[in-house]
């Protein structure tokens, strides 16, 4: 049985309801009003360099940058917005260097000199309204101002591989990071070494002993050598390069550090090192670095046809690489043979490209020392509210 209240007995009591109602609303409202929630800009992340930091032959979500990006984001609540100027190939360069604009928009896979490291920061401050809101700058850079593939040619000494890793990546790098740290007043800036090529541990087969052949460019009249001592001077020469390069860049990074502190500045300029083992090395039963996508069958075949069988890399960008070095390297009207030599030879090393990069498991290491270096800047500097929020490893376990 249903009770009937008379429309006199309910409204008081709706009424009471209703302006119960409305204070409550009304509290919230002052309370929230006068307690404004702040809202954190989103950090900016600028990379710079060669195709170490550029990501070669990774998508965009397996690159070093990427992971760093997301570990960001997850530790400190912000979102990060990413500007990336790197690309495969490039050069230090100097300040003010004039350079061809013709390579600014090609991919960053193509392999090219510019724009140089300097030209594109060049390029990142016309993008920038205020370059004092960059927060972090993750740049490399001197393998190719001493060009990489004196590392794969045995007529080289580890003596001289010494000397130009000394004069590339010394000088020309302080001279880069004091200009970035100016420019970029309150960024801190991450340099990134390299890694030995070629190690003990790297395969000593018959199909490597062909590729050491292909680089081996002696001076004329230089006597023939053994494939053996063809390999030993290969790693040798790797060796020299890793700890040579390292050494310098870590002292270019520590000395514009230093003279920042001794001027007050909070700028801090760091030296990351992905730390590769001999048995990450190319070719090595674990290695960290991209490779051939070929059984032992087509590299035996590759080499019997004298390259008439293509090899492949097996990098996660192959088939798009090769798309846009068939698109730059088209063949002339009325080739010549010996045109059509130099073309396809550019065209294999244009596909290849990737081959001696790191991997998605290479580019983690380099993401987790990136990380590690920034895990004590993040309550210091600001990225984060909360000092005791605990922050999470940069890339999964493996």
């Amino acid at each position: 049985m249903k009770i009937h209240v008379p429309l006199a007995r309910r409204f008081p009591f709706a009424a009471i309801a209703a302006l119960l109602l409305l204070h409550s609303f009304a509290r919230a409202q002052t309370t929230q009003s006068s307690t404004p929630r702040k809202i954190d800009r989103p950090l900016s992340l600028l990379v710079l360099g060669d195709s170490i930091s550029w990501g070669q032959g990774l998508k965009d979500e397996h690159k070093a940058w990427y992971l760093v990006k997301s570990w960001l984001q997850q530790n400190t609540g912000r979102e990060v917005r990413e500007r990336i100027e790197a690309h495969s190939g490039a050069v230090i360069g100097t300040q003010n260097q004039s350079e061809p604009p013709a390579f600014s928009d090609l991919d960053g896979e193509l392999s090219r000199a510019y724009p140089t490291i300097h030209g594109q920061l060049d390029h990142a401050l016309k993008m920038y309204a205020d370059p004092a809101t960059v927060d972090l700058v993750i740049v490399d850079g001197c393998i190719n101002d001493l060009d990489s593939r004196r590392l794969l040619n045995a007529a080289n000494t580890p003596d001289g591989i010494r000397e130009l890793a000394q004069a590339k990546c010394g000088a020309p790098v302080e001279a880069l990071l004091t200009r970035i740290t100016n420019v970029f007043s309150n960024a801190h800036v991450v340099v990134t070494g390299y890694y030995p090529i070629l190690s003990e541990k790297s395969a000593n087969d018959f199909f490597i002993r062909a590729l050491a052949k292909r680089f081996y460019s002696p001076e004329v009249g230089a006597p023939k050598i053994k494939d053996k001592i063809l390999h030993a001077r290969l790693i040798a020469i790797s060796r020299e390069w890793y700890h040579t390069s390292d050494q310098m860049l870590s002292a270019a990074a520590r000395k514009v550090d230093a003279q920042l502190q001794a001027k007050g500045s909070h700028q801090r300029v760091l030296f990351a090192d992905p730390a590769f083992t001999p048995e990450q090395s190319f070719a090595a039963n674990h290695s960290r670095l991209w490779g051939f996508d070929a059984s032992a069958l087509r590299k035996l075949l590759v080499v019997f046809t004298l390259g008439r069988v293509q090899l492949r890399a097996n990098d996660e960008r192959r088939s798009q690489r090769d798309e846009l070095c068939k698109a730059i390297l088209p063949p002339a009207l009325a080739e010549s043979p010996e045109q059509k030599m130099i073309r396809e030879d550019r065209l294999l090393r244009c596909r290849l490209a990737a081959v001696g990069h790191p991997n998605r498991k290479g580019a983690a290491m380099y993401a987790d020392a990136i990380g590690n270096l920034l895990k004590p800047l993040l309550a210091n500097s600001g990225w984060i509210k909360d000092a005791s929020t605990a922050t999470t490893a940069i890339t999964p376990q493996r």
